[in-house]
């Protein structure tokens, strides 16, 4: 579209103050909004999960599993070691395709003994039926 005025090409949105253009301005709504929701993702999960698992009579956190996975090693019972300058982007990149950890860079999680799990602390002193 041509502004006789000026004599510019404008490009469909108008400027707002501050140099934004309602385009802009609606694709960083856009981003904010998908931000929110991949953040917000894990939260949301755990909220529907324990809805359901209480309406079929489950245990809220376990499911009637009786154990939980350890929040420090995600259930594998090793952690990353923690040295410094540690990082290394090859076998960290092997690992990501293989899907594997490897545990010659790994130590025991001193969070659950390397077991990788707990006992529901909300169903495990119940006695079974």
């Amino acid at each position: 579209m041509y502004e006789e005025e000026s004599g510019d090409w404008c490009g469909g949105g108008r400027e707002m103050e501050g140099g934004l253009t309602s385009s802009e301005l609606a694709g960083f709504g856009v981003g904010t909004l998908l931000l929110w929701a991949t953040l917000s993702a894990p939260k949301l999960d755990a909220l529907f999960s324990a809805s359901q698992r209480s309406s079929l009579g489950m245990c809220k956190r376990c499911g009637d599993l009786r154990m939980i996975a350890c929040s420090r090693c995600k259930g594998t019972g090793y952690v990353k070691s923690s040295r410094p300058f540690s990082f290394n982007l090859m076998d960290d990149l092997y690992q990501w395709i293989d899907g594997t950890e490897s545990k010659a860079n790994s130590i025991r999680c001193s969070k659950c003994q390397a077991r990788g799990r707990f006992s529901c602390p909300s169903c495990s002193d119940i006695p079974q039926a």
